[in-house]
């Protein structure tokens, strides 16, 4: 135990020594939790309307005001008959455009079904979406509001139907940060924890240090542990600084135990250094250990678990290449601990393949760095 804490404290100090590894323990985590949660934001606000009003009568102006109060639609650009949409969404002026045809007014008031016309901007899909769901509710209340008011009834809500009331539970305002937040946690700390690790083993080789350190009466055990337990520590405590940005920063509140969290972390860590273990003994140099550790741990963590894609769209082989990657569990358990308050309990199937996945691939980097030695 001595000769691991003389590994440990070396190390600290080394690390401590090296802008470059603490940066990228310490301050790239935050920066990427704030860069990434800022940019990242599926809601929709504030969509840019244009309008073609044809009819300019009451009921058209009514209809208008009913999408301006939605808080989902600005009223930015009133066209004239006959403009062209398709030179408006290329200047990115307008998201959507409205066309109130002729005679809207008048077949309301005949008891007609008058035909509204929504244009959108279907260059980014996912809004595009989001976007017409607001419109098609916007002219549905409308329309229950029309029926009540043909039926004499003053209060649409008194209308006999369905009495619908959603309850969306652990996130009711359906806050894209609240979805966010937690894997980009997972991320960051797979992609930080593998890089750092490859890279110091591999510095250490290129320095000529780890061969002093091997001809020592250090064990490859006592080395290996010596070497991994500080970027254990660092990440841990790096964790606590972005569980700590999330709530000050996002409003990202934990509703679960922090004990849980950190067990589960704890977990999730042993098997990134494990990795970032495994990547130092293929690697001939930083660059290499730097490339490789990116691609092998952010790639995997980002489209593969359901960060932001969700699985269930994947192709069949990515589909069946995710269940091999730990971020998708521990994405599961966080996300339940975080937002449901779930015990770990509920997530035992998900904390088996993290224990798993920890000690095979410290098995086979272990194994690998037998190798070298012999």
């Amino acid at each position: 135990m001595n000769k691991i804490l003389a590994v440990a404290i070396k190390e600290l100090r080394q690390a401590a020594r090296d802008p470059f590894s603490l940066t990228l323990l310490l301050v790239l985590p935050v920066t990427l939790l704030l860069l990434y949660g800022f940019a990242l934001n599926f809601d929709v606000r504030h969509v840019a309307l244009a309008l073609e009003d044809r009819d300019h009568s009451a009921a058209s102006r009514e209809l208008v005001q009913a999408f301006v109060r939605s808080t989902y639609f600005d009223l930015r650009r009133v066209l004239p008959a006959g403009a062209d949409a398709a030179a408006l969404f290329e200047r990115r002026e307008a998201q959507a455009v409205l066309v109130v045809p002729q005679r809207f007014g008048a077949d309301l008031a005949a008891g007609l079904a008058p035909r509204l016309q929504l244009l959108l901007d279907g260059s980014d899909a996912q809004s595009a979406t989001t976007i017409l769901g607001y419109a098609q509710g916007v002219v549905a209340d409308r329309n229950v509001r029309l029926l009540a008011r043909a039926l004499g009834v003053r209060d649409a809500a008194e209308l006999p139907g369905v009495s619908y009331e959603p309850r969306v539970w652990y996130n009711p305002d359906l806050r894209s940060t609240e979805f966010l937040v937690p894997g980009l946690i997972g991320f960051i700390l797979m992609l930080t924890a593998v890089v750092a690790t490859a890279l110091s083993l591999v510095r250490e080789r290129e320095r000529g240090t780890l061969e002093q350190l091997r001809i020592t009466a250090l064990r490859p055990a006592q080395l290996v542990v010596g070497k991994l337990v500080p970027y254990l520590g660092i990440s841990l405590a790096a964790t606590a600084i972005i569980l700590a940005a999330a709530q000050l920063v996002f409003g990202v509140t934990i509703r679960g135990t922090i004990l849980d969290l950190f067990l589960a972390t704890l977990v999730y860590l042993v098997g990134a250094l494990g990795w970032g273990l495994f990547v130092s003994t293929i690697a001939a140099n930083q660059a290499m250990a730097f490339q490789i550790g990116v691609l092998s741990s952010m790639l995997p963590a980002i489209f593969l678990s359901g960060f932001i894609f969700p699985l269930r769209t994947l192709p069949l082989p990515l589909y069946v290449l995710s269940h091999v990657v730990p971020a998708r569990y521990y994405l599961v358990v966080l996300r339940g601990v975080v937002l449901k308050g779930a015990s770990l309990a509920a997530y035992a199937d998900q904390m088996a393949f993290l224990a798993a996945f920890a000690v095979a691939v410290m098995g086979v980097a272990w194994v690998r760095l037998l190798r070298q030695e012999a």
